[in-house]
């Protein structure tokens, strides 16, 4: 497909022209899809698509992003445009950059003919702004969510929750990465953001005839919507050429529901640097990573010696290849210190127990029997009062345990702190649990109470918690 017809099927799809009508200012969005151009030149020659970072302005002392949520045309294939979802692009989202202390607005506009709501997955915000199943988006209106941004730095996300239909929602595409950086440790790590600092947002997606299926059988309710192609940033079997001895990668498993096992071909071992919400105190070399949805990683990969090569990102699980890294002849020196990257906090003495238990009841799953309702609280959870969280999983299928509203500690797996991974070692929002697996959690709520408004926690298995592996929360 030549530019000129690429450009053509964007002006004369329904969904983009809906768009620009909308939009209100054809310049800018004529801008907006000459760069689809250029990202569809990029996706044909199986270059990375690196996500934009966000454009923003300052309203005050606020930092102003605007989101809009849209149907777009995405070209996954060669030749054949694929109808997605996506929030300032044409397939998942721009990448929001924040810095610790900031004070920030962001506002998502819905330009869908549906509700869909937008979650700060790991961000650390009151309730109110948690965009979770109670603060709705509703079509043609604009939800804002504003905070200060009270939390180290990480690679957070963001993505719908509306409930019944998060599952659905993800998969067409509307997600997106939030980043929170801070000076100090800029000055560590490789930290030029899609030359040396790269985001990859992995995620299973199956297509028919070139269109993505999301057409779960009760199967697939059961056991999480897995299988078909492996979609890196919004392509397929995707290459990134470096020019760096040292490589940052943010890793994202955006699955639905599929777990990944990650490792490379020619390096007996990367250095982890990171979890869901947190740096560890130092790098870790490691040879493979397991993730499962919604989990995510910070790994630095040393290039030297791998000149005039090529190195391949790999998936286990999937007998699939995540990611192609092309060395040219020369690398330039960047910095990359693995030592003292932070320092977690002395873990303080836990006020109360509170156990979670999967299950299932009459083909709906359940946390403590109970199946999500979205006008009970089930839990009140005391201010800056340290607990002890069991999550418990009896049942035969995987499953993962995500809480909103702070952040967690894992302190034991099946019975001993030498279970916990590398990986699980410093401040998580997301931990998987295979079956018969029981996991105990270090958690405080900190700086936000409100007795009227609620979080949730749930499975992180998309389908899961749509059929009813949810529960709520209030901090009082």
């Amino acid at each position: 497909m030549t530019r000129r017809n690429f450009l053509r099927q964007a002006l004369v799809g329904a969904a983009l022209v809906g768009e620009a009508q909308a939009f209100g200012n054809w310049s800018e969005w004529l801008k907006r899809e000459y760069c689809k151009v250029k990202e569809y030149i990029l996706l044909q020659k199986r270059e990375l698509l690196i996500p934009k970072l966000a454009s923003y302005r300052y309203e005050g002392e606020y930092k102003v992003f605007d989101m809009n949520i849209q149907r777009a045309l995405h070209p996954f294939f060669e030749g054949e445009m694929t109808h997605t979802y996506g929030i300032n692009a044409s397939y998942l989202g721009e990448t929001i950059l924040l810095g610790v202390g900031e004070k920030v607005k962001i506002n998502y506009s819905n330009f869908l003919s549906e509700p869909t709501t937008m979650h700060g997955h790991g961000m650390h915000v009151p309730a109110q702004m948690d965009g979770a199943v109670h603060q709705i988006i509703h079509p043609s209106s604009t939800w804002s969510a504003v905070f200060e941004v009270k939390q180290s730095p990480a690679t957070n996300w963001y993505h719908p929750h509306l409930m019944g239909e998060t599952a659905r929602q993800v998969y067409q595409g509307l997600a997106g990465l939030i980043l929170i950086e801070d000076k100090e440790h800029m000055l560590k790590l490789p930290n030029e953001y899609g030359v040396d600092d790269i985001p990859l947002v992995i995620q299973q997606r199956r297509f028919k005839n070139n269109q993505i299926d999301y057409s779960p059988s009760r199967m697939d309710m059961m056991r999480g919507y897995i299988g078909g192609e492996l979609v890196v940033n919004g392509g397929i079997n995707p290459v990134f050429k470096a020019k760096r001895k040292f490589l940052r990668l943010r890793i994202l498993n955006g699955s639905n529901a599929s777990m990944m096992q990650l490792q490379f071909d020619k390096i007996p071992k990367f250095y982890l640097i990171g979890g869901d919400n947190s740096f560890l105190p130092d790098a870790v070399p490691l040879s493979s990573i397991f993730l499962s949805p919604a989990e995510r990683v910070e790994i630095v990969v040393d290039l030297d010696g791998l000149q005039n090569s090529s190195l391949r990102l790999l998936d286990q699980i999937s007998a699939k290849e995540v990611l192609r890294i092309e060395v040219g002849s020369s690398l330039e020196e960047n910095l990359f210190n693995p030592n003292d990257l932070t320092r977690l906090e002395d873990l303080s003495l836990a006020s109360g127990q509170k156990v979670f238990r999967f299950g299932m009841r009459r083909m709906r799953f359940t946390i403590n029997g109970k199946t999500m309702d979205k006008d009970r609280i089930d839990e009140f959870i005391p201010l800056d009062q340290p607990q002890e969280w069991v999550v418990e999983n009896p049942t035969r299928m995987a499953h993962n345990f995500h809480v909103h509203a702070t952040h967690f500690r894992v302190l034991e797996r099946n019975g001993s702190s030498a279970n916990v991974r590398a990986w699980e070692r410093g401040y998580k929002d997301t931990v998987f649990l295979g079956p018969g697996d029981r996991v105990k959690l270090h958690i405080v709520m900190r700086d936000f109470a409100d007795p009227s408004a609620p979080y949730m926690y749930h499975c992180h298995i998309l389908e899961h918690e749509d059929n009813g592996m949810m529960g709520q929360f209030v901090v009082i």
